[in-house]
């Protein structure tokens, strides 16, 4: 089953929490830990591109102002995405 944009969001959104949340992977290797940290927030950059229009204001400003815990809850709270 393909992920829907909005699906394919939230999961690049929690996978960035369990990045932050990962604090042994940090102190073991700060580097490789930002290095992840920046390839999943390009991903969500680009998914937020590919979100369909028209896009709820409410999240077009958190994913512009990098409000990412913000559009995750925003995006769960969604009817549309609690069926995906």
């Amino acid at each position: 089953m393909q992920m829907t944009p909005e699906s394919a969001l939230i999961a690049a959104l929690e996978e960035r929490l369990q990045i932050i949340a990962d604090r042994a992977w940090y102190s073991r290797d700060a580097a490789g830990h930002l290095a992840a940290l920046q390839v999943v927030s390009e991903r969500i950059g680009s998914l937020s591109l590919s979100l369909p229009a028209p896009v709820d204001a409410q999240l077009r400003h958190y994913l512009e102002r990098s409000s990412f815990d913000k559009a995750l809850a925003h995006l769960k709270d969604a009817p549309s995405v609690q069926g995906a």
